[in-house]
């Protein structure tokens, strides 16, 4: 049975796409069966993982709606398959924006990609969702669906503030849609060690949430920046940068902790 987490933040450029689709490729590297959820408008995760948005025969936009089961709908890059690091993309476009307004009036409107993904479970062992940074329906749907939420964050003052919200969040559909629901743990990315406000932050994060700051550090990395231009997660476009090797580090952390669980 799968184990399905959102990389949430209600804060916008925190690295939540980059971190979906690096530890996506991350854990298929360290041998996981994976599927990752573009619950994004913009399809930067599907497009990060070698599909093209425009050529979807079918969408995570068609899932919510119901004219589309997952099986029907997920797609692989082959580029990503050629690299060995191959998972499958229930990938979205700008359709999916107009899913928020054609799913006011429906039944069951917050829990349809829970729905769905209940079909799937038992062909992986991660789903990850990429959720947009507000708090739409779509997101909502992405939270109602998991068992956990990965937060993807700068050591920046302005984070902590996001964090909070977020959390505030979390709390609400946990006490009213989804009891499950919790904050696996929180991911330092773009970390750069020479800002003494970063490490200062850093220190903060830890003090106050223990044991649920992973231990892995994603640092600033030129690599993982540059790799979407060329429609591959970093993990794939330069395997030794130091970027992706964080992220494999850090798929490996995953499974280490959802193992204990």
């Amino acid at each position: 049975m799968a184990r399905i987490f959102c990389i949430a933040n209600q804060k916008g450029g925190v690295g939540k796409t980059t971190t979906t689709v690096n530890l996506a490729a991350g854990l298929a590297k360290v041998g996981q069966r994976v599927l990752m959820v573009d619950l994004d408008p913009q399809g930067n995760a599907t497009m990060g993982s070698g599909v093209d948005k425009r050529q979807l025969k079918a969408s995570i936009y068609d899932v919510l709606l119901e004219s589309s089961s997952i099986a029907e709908a997920r797609v692989t890059s082959d580029k990503l398959v050629a690299a060995g690091c191959s998972y499958d993309v229930l990938g979205a476009n700008r359709e999916l924006a107009g899913a928020e307004v054609e799913l006011v009036d429906v039944e069951r409107r917050e829990r349809r990609l829970k729905s769905a993904l209940a079909e799937v479970a038992d062909d992986y062992d991660f789903i990850l969702i990429d959720c947009p940074p507000s708090l739409s329906m779509l997101t909502l749907n992405g939270l109602c669906s998991a068992h956990g939420v990965l937060v993807p964050m700068q050591c920046e003052y302005f984070a902590l503030e996001g964090l909070t919200d977020l959390i505030n969040t979390i709390k609400q559909v946990r006490a009213n849609m989804n009891k499950d629901l919790a904050v696996i743990g929180l991911l330092r990315v773009m970390f750069d060690p020479r800002i003494t406000l970063q490490q200062q932050v850093s220190d903060q994060l830890k003090e106050h949430f223990t044991d649920k700051v992973f231990d892995t550090v994603i640092p600033r990395n030129v690599r993982l920046a540059e790799a979407p231009s060329y429609g591959v997660p970093g993990v794939v476009f330069d395997p030794a940068s130091k970027g992706a090797q964080a992220y494999v580090a850090f798929a490996r952390e995953m499974v280490a902790r959802i193992a204990a669980l």
